[in-house]
């Protein structure tokens, strides 16, 4: 396989499928890597100039349900799509869809280009597609605001990601979220200004459930000490929980279950007691945990994990 097929393949995989054409007549050179942030993730791409479009077909082949947005290191850029189109230099971003067709091209001054990528699932946007929608391929210049500190995060992240702990990890995909969606945000407010109330609202609460999934196995994570992290009143929590089908005290609880059960039917685990596992995601009560678990799930917490490790080939009695 050549450098260029290599790329294709690469791109197409971890980013999605697209279709690519070289410009120049020169051999084609490229280098990539990526790095996972729990449900985010940050890539580095270095390449030679080319074009490249993303059409109905190939989304039909494969759609990872993102939006992506690109931060351009070195060289110039270009993308269109759904209307919109940006002209990229060095510290410029632009965001894009990958359930919508897209053209771009890059080098066209000859240079090669190098451009980090983040990834973010659609479910994790905290920002509603309405707003988000307006915002794509337009270029975000990053030399100063909150673009410039997002801009420089990126940079860090790619560039000192790898060093950091596993455990780490997913923190920092939060905290790349956060901010890309707070300049979004910023943007969505109209000529660089503040944010609408409505979009404030959801970036709260995403900052807020992303507390909540860190601080899970906390025991005294409870809606009082989740108001006091964010400054706000337990009206004003209880307020943003309105829109959701379950309040502040059950979506804790609910998560909590929902690792406890996971674990439980990890063969990687059992040799923890059902006791350890509760404690682990902050059940403090043995007994009000195996409540709840049965009240969830309708089996006890033990007979959950024989089952699920019997069917895994894991339990021997």
């Amino acid at each position: 396989m050549d450098r260029f097929d290599w790329f294709t393949e690469v791109v197409s995989r971890s980013l999605m499928p697209s279709a690519f054409s070289p410009l120049g007549d020169g051999g084609f050179h490229a280098e990539g890597a990526s790095l996972d942030l729990g449900a985010v993730q940050v890539s580095r791409f270095v390449y030679s100039p080319l074009r490249s479009r993303r059409t109905a077909r190939l989304i039909r082949q494969g759609d990872p349900e993102q939006y992506q947005l690109g931060l351009v290191t070195a060289g110039t850029a270009w993308f269109a799509q759904d209307g919109g189109e940006a002209a990229l230099r060095p510290r410029d971003m632009a965001l894009w869809d990958t359930s919508r067709p897209y053209e771009s091209g890059s080098g066209m001054d000859g240079r090669d280009v190098e451009v980090l990528v983040l990834q973010i699932p659609k479910a994790r946007m905290p920002l509603p597609a309405r707003h988000v929608d307006g915002l794509l391929a337009r270029r975000l210049p990053g030399g100063a605001g909150l673009e410039a500190i997002l801009a420089g995060f990126l940079v860090s992240l790619a560039g000192d990601g790898p060093a950091v702990g596993a455990g780490g990890l997913g923190a920092l995909g939060d905290m790349a979220v956060e901010l890309a969606a707070a300049c979004l945000a910023q943007r969505a407010g109209g000529d660089g200004g503040p944010a609408s109330p409505e979009v404030r609202a959801h970036l709260l609460l995403a900052r807020i459930d992303a507390f909540i999934d860190r601080r899970l196995g906390d025991p005294d994570l409870t809606p009082r000490l989740v108001a006091d992290h964010h400054h706000v009143s337990l009206r004003t929590l209880y307020a943003l929980f309105e829109e959701r089908q379950e309040g502040v005290a059950a979506t804790i609880r609910r998560r909590r279950l929902e690792r406890c059960r996971a674990d439980l039917a990890s063969p990687a685990l059992r040799h923890r007691s059902v006791q350890d596992v509760a404690a682990r995601w902050g059940f403090a009560s043995a007994t009000a945990f195996s409540r709840a678990f049965r009240a969830a799930y309708g089996v006890a917490p033990s007979e959950h994990r024989r089952r699920a490790l019997r069917l895994d080939g894991g339990w021997t009695g």
